[in-house]
């Protein structure tokens, strides 16, 4: 079957090659290294006594989750190498810059044989991690020819990933058959991948990585006042406004957020929206819906602290969501909307006890959003007029926006954990020394 994905990988990266180089080019960044992608990654120096640990993490938010686990390996076996690999310019950079304990970070490789196959001779790892459903054949297959194990660490499947596998029938044995084991995000996750995989593959329950990120602590009282003059959304201490956060939104939802932002505003709050756009580039389509919205607009990639005549502060840059969302008062989680589905995650907020409310399209999150919701932590919205209603509502109603952010912080603290788990995994199949 590899020689079959082999002969097709080709034909369907050339007819898709117009559409990713077109993101590509409208998102940026994405010169630095970019021959990385096409096997030109470096000769990694490694610790002639220790161990290579290759690790894929696509983009911010696995690159995020899988540093505590980096933190402990090299705390039990500090001799180890590791290389992180990464698919966005976003995450790339991220791990480039602020990710400590890592050896060598590089993007990760096309998956097409003779690609893969040079990087693979050039890291010549003794253990892969792949984070939550980075399944690509041929890097799998270049582990099973040469005996390494791989791991699918914090792993989890979508309903649209749990129908495609579904339907895939043998097919699907080319990226479940090389692993060794899999350690699932949920309980749920974990009775999808039991049922997709097979008997062949372990899978056991270790709880979402996301929950032990360490997240730095949420400004309160003066510090958190300071951090507002400083960002241009309060302009002196007895300036006290509610921020509306727009965690993550895609189309359509920034349009939602400015009839929330009139409703709350016609009650006489004291109110700033902040948009945190999920893609940056989509900055011109945003400030054309706010402009018909007939709403004043600071945008923080060009004017840096928000206007102070401005209504709308449109934070288009990358890594800051955790800053906004460590501010906010009331957060929607984007992505949640129609027609977009899938949903962005929620445990940012959560773990800043931040109020939320997000749409009924959150199957990416499925077992957070159940537990949130199961617990009182958060509100699910069934359609764009309900989510207005109840964003209305909560923003009129601060003893209850309390009650939420108490729970949301109780939930997130009572799922951590998962990083001692998922190292102990590791160790079975790479035993420390």
């Amino acid at each position: 079957m590899i020689w079959i994905y082999r002969f097709l990988f080709p034909i369907l990266f050339l007819v898709s090659l117009p559409y990713y180089f077109g993101r590509m080019l409208k998102r940026g960044g994405y010169s630095e290294n970019f021959g990385e992608r096409f096997g030109s990654a470096s000769r990694v120096a490694k610790n002639s006594s220790g161990k290579t640990i290759w690790i894929q993490a696509v983009s911010v938010g696995e690159v995020l989750a899988i540093v505590p686990v980096i933190e402990r390996l090299k705390e039990r076996i500090p001799d180890c190498t590791i290389i992180l690999t990464t698919t966005t310019s976003t995450g790339y950079k991220l791990a480039k810059e602020t990710v400590k304990n890592v050896d060598h970070v590089a993007y990760f490789p096309l998956d097409f044989w003779p690609i893969s196959h040079r990087v693979w001779q050039r890291f010549k790892p003794d253990l892969c991690l792949l984070m939550e459903g980075e399944l690509w054949p041929e890097h799998l297959h270049q582990a099973k020819r040469r005996n390494i194990p791989v791991l699918l660490v914090n792993a989890r499947l979508s309903d649209r990933s749990f129908r495609r596998y579904q339907k895939a029938g043998i097919f699907k044995n080319l990226v479940f058959a090389p692993l060794r084991k899999i350690a699932a995000a949920s309980p749920e996750d974990a009775g999808r991948l039991r049922e997709i995989a097979g008997s062949a593959v372990e899978v056991e329950v270790t709880g979402n990585l996301k929950f032990d990120v360490d997240f730095p602590p949420k400004p309160d009282g003066r510090e958190r006042q300071e951090k507002l003059i400083a960002l241009g959304l309060s302009t002196n201490p007895n300036d006290q406004p509610m921020i509306l956060l727009g965690s993550s939104t895609w189309s359509g939802e920034e349009k939602m957020l400015c009839r929330v932002f009139k409703m709350i505003r016609a009650q006489g709050e004291n109110v700033r929206l902040v948009i945190v756009p999920r893609h940056a580039e989509r900055r011109r389509e945003i400030l054309q819906t706010l402009k018909s919205e007939d709403l004043a607009v600071s945008v923080r990639s060009t004017d840096g602290p928000c206007a102070r005549d401005a209504e709308v502060y449109l934070a288009d840059t990358t890594g800051e969501l955790r800053m906004f969302t460590s501010l906010a008062d009331l957060a929607f989680i984007g992505k949640s909307l129609y027609p977009n589905e899938g949903g962005q995650t929620p445990i940012e907020a959560a773990a800043y006890g931040v109020p939320m409310v997000y749409g009924p399209n959150m199957s990416n999150f499925k077992a957070a959003c159940r537990g949130l919701e199961e617990t009182e932590a958060a509100l699910k919205a069934e359609s764009e007029t309900a989510a207005e209603r109840i964003l209305v509502a909560l923003a009129q109603d601060p003893l209850r926006r309390k009650q939420l952010g108490t729970a949301t912080a109780k939930w997130c603290a009572g799922n951590r954990g998962s990083v001692g788990r998922t190292v102990d995994i590791i160790a079975e199949v790479l035993p420390f020394h």
